[in-house]
Protein backbone atom coordinates (compact mmCIF):
# COMPACT_ATOMS: atom_id res chain seq x y z
CA UNK A 1 0.00 0.00 0.00
CA UNK A 2 2.82 2.41 0.79
CA UNK A 3 4.10 2.17 -2.77
CA UNK A 4 0.73 3.13 -4.27
CA UNK A 5 1.35 6.92 -4.13
CA UNK A 6 4.71 6.49 -5.89
CA UNK A 7 3.14 4.25 -8.53
CA UNK A 8 0.36 6.81 -9.11
CA UNK A 9 2.85 9.67 -9.37
CA UNK A 10 4.97 7.83 -11.90
CA UNK A 11 1.90 6.67 -13.85
CA UNK A 12 0.72 10.29 -14.03
CA UNK A 13 4.22 11.37 -15.10
CA UNK A 14 4.30 8.71 -17.83
CA UNK A 15 0.89 9.85 -19.12
CA UNK A 16 1.60 13.62 -18.91
CA UNK A 17 -0.88 14.01 -16.05
CA UNK A 18 1.21 16.11 -13.69
CA UNK A 19 0.02 19.50 -14.90
CA UNK A 20 1.91 22.54 -16.11
CA UNK A 21 4.92 21.97 -13.81
CA UNK A 22 5.57 18.21 -13.60
CA UNK A 23 8.81 18.60 -11.63
CA UNK A 24 7.00 20.59 -8.93
CA UNK A 25 4.20 17.99 -8.87
CA UNK A 26 6.73 15.18 -8.37
CA UNK A 27 8.67 17.15 -5.77
CA UNK A 28 5.59 18.04 -3.76
CA UNK A 29 4.01 14.60 -4.13
CA UNK A 30 7.06 12.73 -2.87
CA UNK A 31 7.63 15.26 -0.08
CA UNK A 32 4.00 15.08 1.04
CA UNK A 33 4.15 11.29 1.29
CA UNK A 34 7.47 11.37 3.13
CA UNK A 35 5.95 13.66 5.75
CA UNK A 36 2.68 11.70 5.98
CA UNK A 37 4.50 8.41 6.49
CA UNK A 38 6.86 9.97 9.01
CA UNK A 39 3.88 11.14 11.06
CA UNK A 40 2.11 7.80 10.61
CA UNK A 41 5.21 6.05 11.96
CA UNK A 42 5.14 8.36 14.99
CA UNK A 43 1.46 7.52 15.48
CA UNK A 44 2.13 3.81 15.97
CA UNK A 45 3.27 4.14 19.61
CA UNK A 46 0.22 6.17 20.73
CA UNK A 47 -2.03 3.70 18.88
CA UNK A 48 -0.45 0.87 20.84
CA UNK A 49 -0.70 2.74 24.12
CA UNK A 50 -4.29 3.87 23.64
CA UNK A 51 -5.59 0.67 22.07
CA UNK A 52 -3.64 -1.75 24.23
CA UNK A 53 -2.69 -3.78 21.15
CA UNK A 54 0.84 -4.49 19.97
CA UNK A 55 0.15 -4.74 16.22
CA UNK A 56 0.93 -1.05 15.42
CA UNK A 57 4.52 -1.46 16.60
CA UNK A 58 5.12 -4.24 14.05
CA UNK A 59 4.51 -1.73 11.25
CA UNK A 60 6.48 1.20 12.69
CA UNK A 61 9.86 0.26 11.23
CA UNK A 62 8.42 -0.54 7.80
CA UNK A 63 6.52 2.76 7.74
CA UNK A 64 9.72 4.57 8.72
CA UNK A 65 11.61 2.92 5.88
CA UNK A 66 8.92 3.96 3.42
CA UNK A 67 9.15 7.51 4.80
CA UNK A 68 12.87 7.39 4.05
CA UNK A 69 12.13 6.01 0.57
CA UNK A 70 9.80 8.93 -0.22
CA UNK A 71 12.21 11.45 1.33
CA UNK A 72 14.97 10.03 -0.89
CA UNK A 73 12.72 10.26 -3.95
CA UNK A 74 11.92 13.84 -2.93
CA UNK A 75 15.63 14.67 -2.73
CA UNK A 76 16.38 12.84 -6.00
CA UNK A 77 13.66 14.72 -7.87
CA UNK A 78 15.07 18.01 -6.54
CA UNK A 79 18.67 17.11 -7.42
CA UNK A 80 18.12 15.43 -10.78
CA UNK A 81 15.07 17.13 -12.23
CA UNK A 82 14.88 20.51 -10.52
CA UNK A 83 18.58 21.37 -10.46
CA UNK A 84 19.31 19.32 -13.55
CA UNK A 85 22.88 19.85 -14.65
CA UNK A 86 23.50 22.79 -12.29
CA UNK A 87 25.24 20.66 -9.66
CA UNK A 88 27.34 23.61 -8.53
CA UNK A 89 24.16 25.17 -7.10
CA UNK A 90 23.52 22.40 -4.56
CA UNK A 91 25.79 23.80 -1.86
CA UNK A 92 24.60 27.35 -2.48
CA UNK A 93 20.93 26.26 -2.29
CA UNK A 94 21.51 24.38 0.96
CA UNK A 95 23.26 27.35 2.54
CA UNK A 96 21.14 30.16 1.07
CA UNK A 97 17.61 28.78 1.27
CA UNK A 98 16.55 27.88 4.84
CA UNK A 99 13.76 25.51 3.80
CA UNK A 100 16.28 23.48 1.78
CA UNK A 101 18.74 23.57 4.70
CA UNK A 102 16.25 22.04 7.15
CA UNK A 103 14.93 19.58 4.54
CA UNK A 104 18.43 18.37 3.76
CA UNK A 105 19.23 18.14 7.48
CA UNK A 106 16.09 16.02 7.99
CA UNK A 107 17.16 13.67 5.19
CA UNK A 108 20.71 13.41 6.57
CA UNK A 109 19.32 12.50 10.00
CA UNK A 110 16.97 9.93 8.43
CA UNK A 111 19.86 8.20 6.68
CA UNK A 112 21.41 6.56 9.79
CA UNK A 113 17.94 5.50 10.96
CA UNK A 114 17.30 3.72 7.68
CA UNK A 115 20.76 2.14 7.67
CA UNK A 116 20.31 0.81 11.22
CA UNK A 117 16.78 -0.53 10.84
CA UNK A 118 17.76 -4.18 10.47
CA UNK A 119 17.50 -6.76 13.24
CA UNK A 120 21.27 -7.25 13.08
CA UNK A 121 21.90 -3.53 13.69
CA UNK A 122 19.38 -3.52 16.53
CA UNK A 123 21.31 -6.36 18.20
CA UNK A 124 24.68 -4.73 17.49
CA UNK A 125 23.72 -1.29 18.81
CA UNK A 126 21.62 -2.55 21.77
CA UNK A 127 20.38 0.44 23.82
CA UNK A 128 22.19 2.86 21.52
CA UNK A 129 19.79 1.80 18.76
CA UNK A 130 16.87 3.24 20.69
CA UNK A 131 18.81 6.42 21.47
CA UNK A 132 19.72 6.84 17.81
CA UNK A 133 16.14 6.31 16.67
CA UNK A 134 14.90 9.07 18.98
CA UNK A 135 16.26 11.38 16.29
CA UNK A 136 12.92 10.80 14.58
CA UNK A 137 11.38 13.51 16.78
CA UNK A 138 13.87 16.13 15.55
CA UNK A 139 13.48 14.83 12.00
CA UNK A 140 9.71 15.27 12.16
CA UNK A 141 10.08 18.84 13.45
CA UNK A 142 12.57 19.63 10.67
CA UNK A 143 10.30 18.07 8.03
CA UNK A 144 7.29 20.12 9.16
CA UNK A 145 9.45 23.23 9.28
CA UNK A 146 10.77 22.45 5.77
CA UNK A 147 7.22 22.30 4.45
CA UNK A 148 6.11 25.40 6.39
CA UNK A 149 8.98 27.52 5.05
CA UNK A 150 8.42 26.21 1.53
CA UNK A 151 4.82 27.42 1.43
CA UNK A 152 4.61 31.07 0.55
CA UNK A 153 1.09 32.12 1.50
CA UNK A 154 -1.47 29.41 2.33
CA UNK A 155 -0.10 27.76 5.48
CA UNK A 156 -3.20 25.66 6.25
CA UNK A 157 -1.65 22.36 5.15
CA UNK A 158 1.68 22.86 6.97
CA UNK A 159 -0.30 24.05 9.99
CA UNK A 160 -2.31 20.80 9.92
CA UNK A 161 0.89 18.74 9.84
CA UNK A 162 2.34 20.85 12.67
CA UNK A 163 -0.83 20.28 14.73
CA UNK A 164 -0.67 16.52 14.14
CA UNK A 165 3.01 16.47 15.13
CA UNK A 166 2.28 18.56 18.24
CA UNK A 167 -0.49 16.13 19.21
CA UNK A 168 1.78 13.10 18.71
CA UNK A 169 4.63 14.64 20.70
CA UNK A 170 2.21 15.99 23.32
CA UNK A 171 0.76 12.52 23.78
CA UNK A 172 4.23 11.16 24.52
CA UNK A 173 4.83 13.79 27.21
CA UNK A 174 1.38 13.16 28.73
CA UNK A 175 1.82 9.38 28.68
CA UNK A 176 5.28 9.56 30.30
CA UNK A 177 3.94 11.77 33.07
CA UNK A 178 0.98 9.46 33.62
CA UNK A 179 3.11 6.33 33.80
CA UNK A 180 5.70 8.05 36.00
CA UNK A 181 2.93 9.26 38.33
CA UNK A 182 1.39 5.80 38.60
CA UNK A 183 4.82 4.27 39.31
CA UNK A 184 5.35 6.74 42.17
CA UNK A 185 1.86 6.06 43.54
CA UNK A 186 2.56 2.31 43.61
CA UNK A 187 5.75 2.77 45.68
CA UNK A 188 4.16 5.03 48.30
CA UNK A 189 2.74 3.30 51.42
Amino acid sequence: MALTPAALLFWRAWHDGLGADPVAALTHGTGDWALRLLLLGLAMTPLRQIGGRSWPIRFRRLIGLYAFFYASLHLAVYLLLDLGSYWSQIGADILKRPFITVGFAAWLLLLPLALTSTQAMMRRLKKNWQRLHRLVYAIAVLAVLHFWWLVKSDIREPLLYAAILAALLGWRVFYRRQTAGSAVAKTEP
